[in-house]
């Protein structure tokens, strides 16, 4: 198959410049580079274009092909052609990988301060019910004596000579390939693009002091381990003008020796005697809302549990209340009087000629006569 004319491959006339052609071929290769185009053929069509530039952006090469085409010496032949012919290519680089050809940052435009995190432990109680606060908070500020501009009062900074005031400095390197440029920041102004001649006493030149700040907390009622409470504007101070960061605080929570807890629900263990889980009672069990009466019927159970709807912790969004779910523990009696004794003997007579699953049917039945003295 003929190749196409390279002026038509480019879209240009045989009078173009090589601005022009630079530009031609930034576009098509924009379009067609096989790492971003969707287009069917693509790869293809970006060699098409590649092979075109090389040829068009070279003078001597050009000239051989406006006398005798495609056919012409040294046509064809592939590679890059050189250093310049290379350059156009490296556009196609600074484009994706962020070479020289890029968009700078503009060093003394306005930035976000820095996040801070401070770590908070609370009681048990305090994460249920929540707690007001103030803390202690080291944080950059903006010095005070020289505006954060690090400069002596009186004088300014100066453009850094090195890098114009641009905070990075290209290095151009050339290698089989072409030209490679790498971009670096300014090691002489440590990328601000400024220099600073008479540093301020107060900072030293860094434009910001650490000061401790005393900052007003306000935790939520039901926070829980490994939460985070957000404190706008109050993380470190902005750069150039720039907002402030945001403080983040992380909730730590001591355990409790009564309660544990599983997001919303409150658990604990309440013990019961033989007696109490035998005859049924009703008994008084703590919850972080105050003493409530649970009734325990008779026969119940180690392990039974049950639940006080709304006793647990509140939920941090608002949405109602979590459950108290209390279990029952039935304590085996270690210092037994005579007398405790000899109706535990009477009962386990009475119980010895059945089976085991008799026994187990009419235990408390007969726990009741037995303590009854029936």
């Amino acid at each position: 198959m003929s190749k196409r004319d390279y002026y038509e491959v480019l879209g240009i006339s045989q009078d173009a410049s090589k601005q022009d052609i630079k530009k031609a071929y930034r576009k098509l290769a924009r379009k067609y580079h096989p790492d971003v185009s969707e287009e069917e053929g693509a790869q293809e069509k970006f060699k098409e274009v590649k092979e075109a530039y090389e040829t068009l952006s070279d003078d001597q090469k050009r000239s051989q092909y406006d006398q005798f085409g495609h056919e012409g010496p040294g046509m064809g032949q592939g590679g890059f052609g050189g250093a310049e012919d290379f350059g156009g290519f490296s556009d196609i680089f600074d484009m994706f990988f962020g070479g020289g050809g890029g968009r700078r940052r503009d060093p003394n435009a306005p930035r976000r301060g820095n996040d801070l995190q401070y770590t908070m432990t609370l009681e048990f109680e305090e994460a249920i019910f929540g707690k007001s606060t103030d803390v202690e908070i080291p944080r950059e500020e903006e010095c005070d004596t020289c505006d954060g501009s690090g400069a002596k009062p009186g004088t300014s900074p100066e453009t850094c000579p090195h890098c114009q005031g641009a905070g990075q400095i290209n290095q151009e390197q050339n290698t089989p390939f072409g030209r490679v440029v790498n971009r670096r920041v300014c090691h002489h102004c440590q990328g601000s693009g400024k220099i600073v001649k008479e540093k301020c006493a107060t900072c030293g030149g860094n434009g910001r002091v650490t000061k401790t700040d005393s900052i007003h907390l306000d935790i939520p009622a039901g926070v829980d381990e490994g939460q985070q409470v957000r404190i706008p504007g109050k993380g470190e101070a902005g750069v150039n003008g720039g907002p402030a960061g945001d403080l983040y605080v992380v909730i730590q929570v001591k355990r409790h020796e009564f309660y544990e807890r599983d997001g919303d629900h409150i658990f604990c263990e309440v013990p019961l005697t033989f007696a109490q889980a035998g005859l049924g009672d009703e008994i008084e069990v703590p919850t972080l809302h105050g003493k409530v009466m649970l009734k325990i019927p008779a026969g119940t159970q180690t392990g039974k549990t049950f639940r006080l709807k709304g006793k647990g912790s509140p939920n941090v969004h608002g949405r109602g209340h979590g459950d108290q779910h209390v279990k029952i523990r039935v304590v085996t009696p270690k210092n037994l009087t005579d007398r405790q004794k000899e109706l535990l003997r009477e009962f386990n007579e009475i119980s010895g000629n059945e089976t085991a699953e008799e026994q187990h049917g009419n235990f408390f039945e007969r726990m009741k006569r037995a303590f009854k003295g029936e």
